[in-house]
C-alpha cells in the first residue's frame, strides 16, 4: 500500500443516526422486537437504482467507480432477491454516492428513501481501490441493505477503554468529535435491532480496532484486525433477509382476500394486472403489523416502484389507493412485521 493508503486504513465509518420509529410506549414487547428488527429493511425482490453524482467529469478515477460497481455486484452475487441497478439519474435513485473527502459512510437501509433527491446517501471519503478501501465499499453497502456495525451488537460483551477511544478517535486522520464516536463506537445497539445472539469478530460490518482500546473481552486487548472480506455470517445473514425470490407468484385477484400466513420477517409476494384501467384499494386485515410495496413492471423485468404504505405499530391495517392501467403488470409485496391475535392477516385488492 501507499502511505496514503496506510493512513485511510485508520479512517473509520462515520454512519448518520438511524431513524428509529416512534412507537407507542403501551406496545408489546413482541410488536416492538419485530418493528425495530425489520424497519429498516427493504421488502425483497426491490430493484435498489443506485447512481454517482461524482463521475469521470469530476476527477473521480475511473477505478474507484468500477470498485463500487463491483461492490454491488459482490453482494448481489450472493444470490439475494435484492437487485442493484447503476442509474444516470439521481432522481430516480435510492442509493446517491459521492466522493467527498469527509469520511465514508452510509445511511441505513430504507432512511435513504427520507434523505432529498439531490443529496448523497453514500459516501466514499478514501479510496476504495486499496485492500481496506474495497473493504469500505462492502461495508457501506451492507448499511445500504439495512445492517449496523457489528462492534455495537449488544452480545459482543465490549468494555471499551472509553477514555482512549474518546482521544483515539479525537486525532488523526478521523477527527471525530465525542458524538460521533459515541453513536458509532461506545454506543450499543438495542437487542431488537439486531440478528442472532452471538458477535461476528470477521463481519465486514466491524471496524479494526488498534491495541488498548478494548479492555474485554481479554482476547481483544490487543486489537481487533479489520475485516477485509465478508464473512460466512454476513453471507447467511443478507441471505436470511433477503433470500432468492420464487420463480412464480400467485395472482391477487380484485374482491378475492389472499391469507398471508407469514413469521415475522416473512414476506409473500402477488402478481396483479387489472381488466379495467381505474382507481383500485389495496389493504390488509387482521391483526398484523405490515410493510406494503407496490411495483410496476417496465422495460421487461425492471420493476419501478409506485406506492406503498407502511401501518407498523399504528391502530390500524394497511391501505393505500392508486390508479391502474388494464394490461400492465403489478407486483405487490407484502413484508410481515408481526401479527397477534386468533385471526389470520390477509391481503386484497378491489
Amino acid at each position: 500500500m501507499t502511505a496514503q493508503q496506510e493512513k485511510d486504513a485508520e479512517r473509520y465509518c462515520a454512519q448518520p443516526p438511524q431513524r428509529i420509529p416512534a412507537l407507542p410506549s403501551d406496545l408489546s414487547l413482541p410488536r416492538t422486537r419485530a418493528i425495530l428488527a425489520n424497519h429498516a429493511k427493504w421488502v425483497n425482490g426491490t430493484q435498489l437504482r443506485y447512481s454517482f453524482l461524482d463521475g469521470a467529469d469530476d476527477g473521480v478515477a475511473k477505478a474507484w467507480l468500477t470498485e463500487v460497481h463491483d461492490g454491488f455486484e459482490e453482494w448481489e452475487g450472493l444470490g439475494i432477491g435484492l437487485k442493484f441497478r447503476p442509474e444516470d439519474n439521481p432522481a430516480e435513485s435510492e442509493i446517491r454516492i459521492t466522493f467527498a473527502d469527509d469520511g465514508s459512510w452510509s445511511y441505513v437501509g430504507t432512511d435513504c428513501l427520507g434523505i432529498g433527491a439531490e443529496e448523497a446517501t453514500m459516501n466514499f471519503g478514501w479510496d476504495p481501490t486499496s485492500p481496506y478501501g474495497k473493504a469500505t465499499v462492502r461495508h457501506e453497502i451492507g448499511h445500504a441493505l439495512g445492517f449496523c456495525h457489528e462492534h455495537q451488537n449488544p452480545f459482543a460483551g465490549i468494555e471499551w477503554n472509553v477514555d482512549k477511544v474518546y482521544e483515539y478517535m479525537a486525532g488523526s486522520p478521523n477527527f471525530w468529535p465525542p458524538e460521533t464516536t459515541y453513536h458509532n463506537i461506545i454506543r450499543k445497539l438495542s437487542t431488537d435491532q439486531v440478528a442472532g445472539s452471538h458477535w461476528d469478530v470477521l463481519s465486514i460490518m466491524e471496524y479494526g480496532f488498534g491495541p488498548g482500546l478494548i479492555k474485554r473481552p481479554e482476547a481483544y486487548r490487543n486489537g481487533i484486525p479489520s475485516p477485509l472480506k465478508l464473512s460466512d455470517q454476513d453471507k447467511e445473514y443478507v441471505r436470511t433477509w433477503y433470500p432468492p425470490l420464487a420463480p412464480q407468484m400467485d395472482e391477487l385477484k380484485p374482491f378475492q382476500s389472499s391469507v398471508l400466513g407469514l413469521a415475522s420477517g416473512d414476506q409473500a409476494d402477488y402478481e396483479v394486472i387489472p381488466e379495467k384501467s381505474q382507481k383500485y384499494q389495496f389493504g390488509t386485515f387482521g391483526n398484523a403489523d405490515v410493510k406494503m410495496v407496490l411495483f410496476e413492471q417496465v422495460d421487461g423485468e425492471n420493476l419501478r416502484y409506485v406506492t406503498g404504505d407502511d401501518d407498523s405499530g399504528e391502530d390500524r391495517n394497511g391501505r393505500f389507493e392508486v390508479k391502474l392501467f388494464k394490461g400492465r403488470r403489478y407486483v405487490l409485496r407484502v413484508r410481515m412485521y408481526s401479527t397477534w391475535g386468533s385471526a389470520n392477516a390477509s391481503v386484497m385488492y378491489w
